[in-house]
């Protein structure tokens, strides 16, 4: 899929795709981490929140923004929401949970839900907040990898969940199932992707945009 050069403020803008997660309805969700942070991978210097809202507003017609804080560990994306804090409907947003409070995942996924229970849709309304369970962490000569059942792909047919091999994956896509299902529904298809995590992704990840050869 080709997308058209966004501009602000005289220059072209830097973004992906993992970075946002929309709702369709005017709604959208990001990560403070990833667009803010002014020494690491920094996508648009000098850049605010109301800079942010604004290229989001002329390029994808987002009324309203949610601002989590951070990302997960072993995220070599610096804060990509897509690997914590999903939609599954236009109301509904899954936002995974680590029960461990030793796991460093744990404070940065309290203060996000933190965040979510004072968030407002674009109506006003408060989003529903489903809890999704994460995954024990996984390492690759000694790197933590982004192991996470909320890199799920949306497809017309099916909902395509990464697997790890672990006493969660059944609960995680129980979850998933009961947010996606209902009539008309989705079924959702667990993807085995410890071998896939060693990329640093899984499969949400996967389709995400590619840079254009410009040579």
């Amino acid at each position: 899929m080709a997308y058209a050069p966004v501009e602000h403020k005289g220059r072209l803008v830097t973004f992906e795709g993992g970075a946002i997660d929309i709702n369709g309805r005017g709604s959208l969700v990001t990560t403070e981490e990833c667009c803010l942070d002014p020494e690491v991978q920094v996508r648009n210097p000098g850049f605010t929140h109301a800079d942010y809202e604004a290229v989001f507003a002329a390029s994808m017609g987002v009324r309203n923004t949610i601002w989590l804080a951070n990302g997960i560990k072993g995220d070599d994306t610096h804060g990509h929401v897509d690997d914590f804090c999903r939609f599954t409907d236009a109301r509904t947003l899954v936002l995974c949970e680590e029960k461990n409070p030793a796991d460093p995942n744990h404070a940065i996924l309290e203060e996000n839900r933190e965040r979510l229970e004072a968030a407002r849709l674009e109506d006003g309304s408060r989003p529903q907040v489903v809890r999704l369970p994460m995954p024990a962490p996984l390492f690759f000569d000694g790197l933590r990898l982004p192991a996470s059942y909320a890199n799920f792909l949306i497809t017309n047919a099916a909902v395509l969940v990464p697997t790890f091999n672990d006493a969660n994956d059944r609960m995680a896509l129980g979850i998933l199932a009961e947010c996606f299902g209902g009539k008309n529904g989705r079924p959702v298809v667990g993807i085995h992707a410890v071998d896939l995590v060693w990329g640093l992704g899984t499969v949400h990840c996967l389709t995400r945009q590619e840079p254009r050869r410009t040579s």
